[in-house]
């Protein structure tokens, strides 16, 4: 380790150089994965700017996280081989350039190129300011880090949608890509000047698990596909589908196989053995399943089910992250009160009392009355992430903290990848559900729905349909559509009530967790 990382290590009195080092770290972990949500609710726009549209453009966040997914478990080597410095003021660079560069996009192939490619690069930089901050700070400021980091797991894909909307809506789509570059270079600068230096180890790239790095990127790669692929192509009606849910079966397969006997393997999956690492990351990927599950729920609820565009919707879920920036402050000083894995646990329980809030949706349910879920919300997401981070590395060495960063984080995307996948299929299925129910107890002979289409006929007759049969085949479709509106938004509540239950068996994971020394109090 470098003199200024171990001044740091030192005692509890750290450098302004290094505080500067962390936040840059964290203005990048911020940026990546605000950018895997910003284009969320620009899709239509960027659809019709390069020529596409319909499922196609839906490839324009896919490749993003199929290139962040690969990316991150790899960055522990790539940083060995590389040097910290040189790789990640490399990868920042990079992440900057492919940014301007998707903005210059002009068809879907080379958008989908760009975005991959992005996605790589940027991905670097999420585990990167996970271990900056529990090797370049000492135990006792490390809650501070963890803080930070919270802010941009939880915040920013909150915050996403709500940028991506405002900056298309107002001046183009295009920006939601060039934003990148005034934080970023910002960044950059941090990064130069804080980052020690330290010679590359090229030699290693003889010994690298070439083998798992491959059979990891064939496997992840698919996976992600399926996941984002499989709603709109019936999932396993699919040949497609099941084609790639075989090479991707056989490829994590075998990539598990090859790691646990590799002598030096790509990803150490025995951290997984460690009690806390391995229960906190399970809780890390339920977690990741409700926050990117409820990140993709509330925006299509509010554009389905109440018509809103995407500035609309941003408003209402901003309330989501705003909330955020208050209360995650404070986590550290409530970390030194009270124990880590209570504050998990409440806020892991609050979480899901704000998705059981939703139970009660019905279609006079739109903005204002979506505030208190909302911050309830916030509430709990900003009091999660700091102390399961803190939890998750007791007994984890700092020289292990880059493959714990990158298998801690990754599993966190992957449970987001499931979660939205799973809520999009589940809200298919419930809708479907909701309007066989509906319709059955809609019958033509019913008293009740003969008395309503002779009142909504004669409504019709009245303003401007003279022909009794014409008037009457508008009032069976007025009742059609307000089945298929109530449908939708009971479709939507399920999908809420699971995501609570996914957060309520998260709370038993936390039971499991031994409380233990802040991280990098561990062995050494």
């Amino acid at each position: 380790m470098s003199g200024q990382g171990k001044a740091a290590m030192a005692g509890a009195a750290v450098p302004l150089k290094t505080w500067i080092l962390v936040g840059a770290a964290l203005l990048g972990a911020f940026m990546a994965v605000l950018n895997i949500q910003v284009t969320n609710s620009s899709l239509p726009d960027i659809e019709g700017g390069i020529g596409t549209g319909g499922v196609n453009g839906t490839w324009i966040s896919t490749a993003y996280l199929i290139g962040e997914i690969v990316v991150i478990p790899m960055t522990a080597f790539l940083t060995e081989v590389f040097s910290l410095r040189r790789y990640m003021i490399a990868s920042t660079a990079m992440f900057l350039v492919l940014s301007v560069a998707c903005g210059q996009a002009t068809s879907l192939p080379e958008m989908i190129a760009l975005r991959a490619l992005q996605g790589f690069f940027g991905g670097v930089l999420i585990p990167m300011a996970f271990t900056i901050i529990v090797s370049m700070l000492p135990p006792a400021k490390q809650p501070m880090g963890f803080a930070g980091f919270s802010v941009t797991a939880t915040f920013a894909p909150a915050i996403g949608p709500t940028i991506g909307g405002w900056l298309t809506d107002n001046y183009g789509w295009q920006t939601i890509f060039y934003m990148n570059l005034v934080p970023g270079v910002l960044m950059l600068a941090g990064l130069i000047y804080g980052l020690p230096t330290a010679k590359p180890q090229h030699s290693l790239l003889r010994q690298g698990d070439w083998l798992g790095i491959a059979l990891m990127a064939i496997g992840l790669a698919t996976f992600q596909t399926v996941l984002d692929e499989g709603n709109v192509d019936d999932w396993f009606g699919s040949s497609y589908i099941v084609k790639l849910s075989v090479v991707s079966a056989l490829a994590l397969g075998a990539f598990l196989i090859v790691e646990l006997r590799a002598k030096t393997p790509l990803v150490r999956l025995r951290l997984l053995r460690r009690r806390n690492f391995g229960f906190a990351t399970l809780g890390n990927v339920l977690l990741g399943f409700a926050l990117y599950g409820s990140a993709y729920l509330l925006p299509q609820y509010l554009a389905v089910a109440q018509g809103f565009d995407a500035q609309q919707s941003g408003e209402v879920v901003a309330w989501t992250g705003l909330p955020q920036l208050l209360v995650i402050p404070f986590v550290p000083y409530l970390m030194s009160k009270f124990d880590p894995r209570l504050l998990v646990g409440v806020g892991m329980a609050v979480f899901a009392a704000s998705c059981f809030m939703n139970l009660a949706l019905d279609p006079n349910i739109a903005g204002p009355q979506m505030l208190v879920p909302d911050v309830t919300r916030a509430v709990g997401q900003a009091l999660v992430m700091t102390p399961l981070s803190a939890v998750a590395m007791v007994g984890i060495t700092r020289e292990e903290a880059g493959d714990a960063s990158g298998l801690f984080n990754m599993m966190r995307n992957l449970g987001g990848a499931i979660g939205t996948a799973v809520i999009e299929t589940y809200f298919t299925q419930r809708e479907q559900y909701h309007s066989f129910i509906i319709n059955a107890h809609v019958s033509l002979y019913d008293p009740a729905t003969q008395t309503r289409l002779a009142m909504l006929q004669h409504y019709f007759m009245r303003n401007g349909s003279a022909d009794p049969a014409a008037a009457m085949a508008r009032a069976v479709n007025v009742i059609g559509v307000t089945i298929k509106a109530q449908a939708t938004v009971m479709g939507y509540a399920d999908c809420f009530g699971l995501l609570g239950v996914i957060m309520v068996g998260s709370v038993a994971t936390v039971a499991l967790l031994k409380r233990g020394a802040s991280a990098g109090g561990g062995a050494h």
